[in-house]
């Protein structure tokens, strides 16, 4: 019978009501009438079977919750076997573990029980507060400072489901104390913070996520432990309140909880002189409190849980046995953590003898916690094959990361300083204090504008920080951040005094932004000066807080939260600033924004299939959608010797992308001001061209390809030529002496040498251009190759045909009309001011060659490595800045500025070009011609018999660009998808055709889409 009873629970139908999952919170909602608790009626011909079919005893001991880990081995797991086989306990309390391991001796327990073991876990913030391998939701605490209750509704559901998978059917939780005393040592961050109602709002809403999925929770510590100052684990606190007081601020959160169908109680380990005068009685054992006041002046009806009797808050003076039998007459039903099952029982049995306790009440609780267990019954019993990572889905991370934005708190905002505007005028230093290596608020600072980084040990002495303070000198604003705390008031929350002082002496000397990675009550110890410009609230020392953190300081998400608790006499309960959000992209899960991040792993994949066949040495991909980074990541290697990872901040050259990126924002911005415009002739613009066939060229056929001008020129060519005097520089095929294919049918001679005249290995004023390590062009070149270009044949027919050559003439043009040169224009008016650093011209001139990823080893024309120069031949005869190549940047440079002409010409508080600008040149006009070309923009093919730049899932109104060098980005404005793919496929050998062969450019792309949920 034991065996069928066991599939019974797991099997049977939950058929009471709970609180509707329908219900949503608003800010002026009044409480409903008290409802009962959705367990009471539930099953009654089952509970009435099973406790008619228990022994005396046996109903006794269905009143006893043991403590069990997963993590003791088996000697452990015996000794709770004894106690299932021998007393028929009512169930068990886990601690320490993991989850498969919890599940699997779940199992193994409820197979061994004669009635079905009720499993309760303390998981306040989830089951990660005992178990490894789970999601951590924020503390209480931290949920205390959000200002959307739906969220921790979901949150609880979340939790709920959680549990129900490990086989858990009760969560000792939520903590409902109202934490009045900053130097509480045992609740702190496990409140929902000092304010009454909003105690009772939050907790509400995480009990009904909760019981929504047929958990019972359980609301703590009754009457109110938030006014403390003792462990009632290590002693008994006193409260002194008068009943009044407790009434309306301890227990207030509790009745409310009560009246909206609260399913369970623990009762705490206090001593009340209002509630019970008895002296040194414990609320738990207290018949006034438990029994005079939460059932019958409050009407719960639910179970009622003690704390664990363990504990020494519980009465001592008592001995094992006689503890139990007080806390059941007080009222409880669940007997946690006992101290003796068989004593338990025996002195309840003995209590019933002398008439102090009645069989009835034994039947009272024993049919309450039977009809619990039915409700709460599991459908299933746990599956531990792929728990951890059905633990763990993507989609509970999602709603973490939405708690954690809504919570953070900022508290000042000097002339709203934040989002951070004006990126250009800025040198940023971070201080990092508590934590010595690079961390995630540093990394993502510099995802938003690259900085320079201070790391301080906790522990440092006062000679440290004068020492800090001086390298600090040079730079305008600081952002620090405290990590590495305590949420103990007892421990100082981890912030030593030299900290403290150095941070108020900072904040009178430097532009300051601090944020607090700590327990709330720690900004009491602080004294700011005058130069503290922001001051963020983030609550919990977490990586993922780190990186919300310092996207709220750029822009990439608002501030939202209030403060829970006062903190001193500067910040109160309530306080909060609200800042913009969608200032510049922002960093999440692919689901935040409808991707499903199960398909993503295609991704990875395809990238490193990539880089097992040589295709490429590495490569990073990005991808966002509606302003939100969901994949960012990096591959490979910076070669194929693998010494050097690809890491996000890695520089590549994009090749064409220089195009969209450098030369067209230029020429739109120009156009905006009224000093360009692609209708004209070249000639207009340049008018020693009206002496060629060159000048009449209209600027809108060059940008879309349709002008008739000449794909490409090998300009290089002048500057080589054979060693033997009768042999030529080229052949169209072939052979010993001709072994370097150029292009299809041009095979250069392998016996080479450098024209007289054309290179020297010194700088000169002749010999000015550099093209490689120690080798610099004669100057005369650069016009040799506008002579070429000039002299270069027109095709009879426009029609589509790829040619840089216009650019050449483009790059002239925006020097001219801007007064300043290409590469310094586009610095200071667009990648500067977009936090684009690592985007440019000449990127050896600004970062260190082991940042830049090596492209082709040229054999040919630079004879070396090509590592931090253009590999474009023609760009770089003209120093490495032309309009046509020579911009490096990293994939997330070129997220900001794909997302800005998504915005219609918007990013991060500037406005850089007009969306009717963008919508103008990202125009079709040449497509009934079969040029699918905008003008400057790469359009998709949506003849899908031809080959393009994309996969056959974009939009037609999307755009992009790609690269010879491995190249891709691209923006559809329906699905707002933005896609990022750098890589090197040309090193070593340009002719290296594999990327292209395998479509890996555009095999992402369409994963991308795939993934789309809506």
């Amino acid at each position: 019978m034991k065996h069928s009873r066991t599939i019974l629970i797991y099997t049977v139908l939950v058929l009471s009501p709970i609180l509707t999952s329908s219900y949503h919170f608003s800010s002026h909602e009044r409480f409903q009438e008290s409802l009962d608790p959705p367990f009471l009626d539930a099953g009654n011909e089952w509970v009435d079977s099973v406790y008619e079919s228990l022994s005396r005893d046996e109903r006794i001991a269905q009143l006893f919750m043991v403590r069990a880990y997963s993590n003791k081995g088996e000697e452990h797991a015996e000794a709770i076997l004894k106690l299932i086989d021998k007393y028929n306990i009512g169930g068990l309390c886990f601690f320490q573990g993991g989850p498969v391991r919890q599940a699997i001796l779940t199992n193994r327990y409820q197979a061994e029980a004669k009635t079905p073991l009720l499993v309760a876990l303390d998981a306040e913030w989830g089951a990660s507060m005992r178990l490894d391998s789970c999601i951590a939701y924020p503390r209480q605490m931290t949920l205390g400072a959000l200002n959307d209750e739906n969220l921790i509704l979901q949150m609880g559901r979340e939790v709920g489901n959680q549990l129900k998978m490990i086989g858990v059917n009760m969560n000792l939780a939520p903590v409902m104390d109202v934490n009045n005393n900053p130097r509480n040592p045992v609740i702190g961050s496990r409140s929902f913070g000092e304010n009454t109602e909003n105690v009772s709002r939050k907790g509400i809403a995480y009990i009904q996520g909760m019981q929504e999925s047929g958990l019972l929770c359980t609301a703590k510590h009754f009457p109110g432990h938030g006014d403390t100052d003792k462990d009632s684990h290590h002693t008994l606190p006193l409260i002194k309140h008068s009943r009044e007081r407790l009434w309306s601020t301890e227990m207030q959160p509790f009745r409310e909880a009560i009246r909206q169908g609260l399913t369970g109680v623990m009762i705490a380990h206090l001593e009340i002189p209002a509630l019970d005068s008895t002296s040194g009685t414990a609320s738990s054992l207290s018949h006034d409190i438990v029994t005079g006041i939460l059932k019958e002046e409050m009407g719960f009806r639910g179970l009622i849980v003690t704390d664990a009797l363990d504990m020494a808050g519980a009465d001592k003076n008592h001995s094992p046995g006689d503890l139990e039998a007080l806390a059941f007459k007080a009222g409880n039903d669940i007997l946690l953590i006992p101290t003796s099952v068989p004593k338990g029982i025996s002195a309840i049995r003995k209590e019933i003898r002398k008439g102090n306790l009645s069989w009835e009440r034994v039947e009272e609780s024993c049919k309450k916690i039977l009809a619990a267990k039915y409700w709460s019954a599991l459908e299933n019993p746990p599956e531990p094959a792929g728990l951890t990572n059905r633990l763990n889905d993507n989609n509970y991370l999602v709603t973490r990361s939405r708690l954690y934005q809504g919570a953070l708190t900022l508290l000042e905002n000097k002339n709203g300083i934040l989002p951070l505007k004006k990126l250009d005028t800025l040198e940023i230093a971070t201080v990092i204090i508590g934590d010595t290596g690079y961390n995630d608020f540093q990394r993502y600072i510099d995802l938003y504008l690259p900085s320079t980084h201070f790391n301080i040990s906790r522990e440092a002495s006062a000679e440290d920080y004068l020492e800090l303070m001086e390298e600090l000198g040079p730079f305008d604003l600081i952002i620090t951040g405290v990590h590495n705390t305590d949420m103990r008031a007892s421990q100082n929350f981890g912030i030593r005094e030299n900290s403290i002082l150095f941070l108020n002496r900072l904040t009178d000397i430097k532009p300051t932004i601090v944020a607090i990675f700590a327990s709330p009550y720690s900004l009491s110890r602080f004294k700011f000066g005058n130069e503290l410009k922001a001051l963020l609230m983030a609550y919990e020392d977490k990586k993922i807080v780190q990186a919300l953190s310092a996207q709220l300081i750029f822009g990439g998400i608002p501030a939202l939260g209030n403060l829970p608790v006062s903190a001193g006499a500067r910040y109160q309960a309530g306080d909060g600033i609200s800042t913009e959000s969608s200032f510049r992209l922002r960093y999440g899960l692919p689901e935040e924004e409808g991707i499903d991040s199960r398909l993503l792993y295609k991704i990875d994949s395809l990238a490193l299939d990539a880089i097992r066949v040589k295709a490429t040495p590495g490569c990073q991909i990005l991808a966002a959608r509606n302003g939100m980074v969901f994949y960012h990541k990096a591959f490979g290697h910076h070669t194929y010797r693998r010494r050097d990872t690809v890491n996000w901040f890695d520089i590549y050259d994009v090749a064409s992308i220089t195009k969209i990126t450098a030369t067209l924002p230029v020429l739109m911005q120009l156009s905006q001001e009224g000093k360009f415009d692609v209708n004209e002739r070249l000639g207009n613009y340049l008018p020693y061209l009206d002496t060629c066939d060159k000048g009449d060229l209209l600027i809108k056929d060059i940008l879309t390809h349709h002008a008739g001008l000449t794909p490409w020129i090998p300009f290089y060519y002048s500057t080589i030529e054979p060693m033997d005097a009768d042999q030529n520089l080229i052949s169209k095929k072939l052979s010993r002496d001709y072994p370097f294919r150029l292009a299809d049918h041009i095979f250069l001679n392998k016996n080479l040498r450098y024209v007289d005249g054309a290179f020297q290995s010194e700088p000169s004023l002749q010999y000015s251009v550099r093209v490689a390590d120690n080798l610099y062009l004669n100057q005369t070149y650069r016009d040799s190759i506008m002579h070429s270009i000039i002299n270069s044949s027109l095709r009879d027919k426009k029609e589509y045909l790829y040619s840089d050559l216009g650019y050449y003439f483009l790059h002239p043009i925006a020097d001219s009309l801007t007064g300043i040169s290409l590469e310094k224009y586009t610095q200071e008016n667009f990648y500067r001011p977009l936090g684009s650093n690592f985007t440019g011209f000449l990127p050896l001139n600004r970062f260190p060659g082991e940042q830049i990823i090596p492209t082709e080893n040229d054999l040919v024309f630079r004879r070396q490595l090509l590592h931090g120069y253009v590999h474009d031949p023609g760009a770089a005869m003209l120093g490495g800045v032309s309009g046509h190549a020579g911009v490096f940047s990293n994939a997330n440079d070129l997220a900001k500025i794909m997302q800005m002409y998504l915005n219609g010409g918007h990013y991060g508080g500037v406005n850089f070009i007009s969306d009717t600008i963008i919508d103008k040149f990202n125009t079709c006009i040449h497509c009934d011609e079969g040029n699918r070309r905008g003008i400057g923009f790469d359009k998709p093919e949506m003849d899908y018999e031809k080959d393009g730049p994309t996969c056959q899932c974009v939009s037609p109104d999307s755009f992009g660009h790609s690269g010879f060098t491995g190249t891709l980005v691209w923006v559809d404005p329906e699905t707002g998808i933005l896609y990022v793919f750098l890589s090197n496929k040309i090193h070593p050998d340009q002719d290296n055709p594999k990327l292209v062969e395998m479509n890996v450019r555009t095999e992402i792309q369409q994963v991308l889409h795939d993934a789309l949920i809506y």
